[in-house]
């Protein structure tokens, strides 16, 4: 079972092996935790994501992409449900956390880092998040020994700290 942490930071600035992103169907980047991955780095994700998706990728699935100029060594993108649209099944969400490791076991990967998977623009309510996140992570048989939480701010922070904590 992997340990888990949580982390204050700018997910795209952490040295681990691979960073998860939450993607949209289309693995075309987009706005907030996406576009910034996207971003920080480069184009060789994008054409990656081009490459290995050209179809995207069915909500609670997962698959890697390089890091491109990113210190992490992979991305490994999910998509998650939108539960502002609609899309309120907890067991989408929690495949998510389930597939990133199936796909970090696969490359190899023995440091995974998280944000909190659709809490942010689809809606999600942020304390079943992080509870799907941490009961998933601990439920899922992997080869992974370090799972990082990041928190992007004080409030999530403390909020994924209690989740652990549980």
């Amino acid at each position: 079972m992997a340990s888990i942490d949580v982390v204050r930071a700018d997910i795209t600035t952490l040295d681990v092996d691979a960073i998860v992103n939450a993607a949209n169907n289309a693995m075309r980047g987009g706005g907030g935790v996406d576009g910034a991955i996207h971003r920080a780095g480069g184009p060789a994700i994008l054409r990656d994501c081009i490459a290995r998706f050209p179809d995207g990728l069915a909500t609670g699935d997962a698959g890697h992409t390089t890091a491109g100029d990113l210190p992490a060594r992979w991305v490994i993108h999910t998509v998650g449900p939108n539960y502002a649209a609609g899309q309120r099944d907890r067991s989408l969400l929690e495949s998510c956390y389930r597939r990133s490791l199936e796909v970090a076991d696969t490359l190899g990967a023995a440091t995974v880092a998280f944000p909190l998977i659709s809490a942010g623009v689809y809606g999600w309510p942020k304390d079943d998040a992080a509870a799907a996140a941490v009961q998933t992570v601990r439920a899922t048989p992997t080869g992974v020994s370090s799972v990082l939480l990041v928190a992007f701010d004080g409030a999530l922070e403390q909020l994924l700290r209690e989740a652990v904590a549980h």
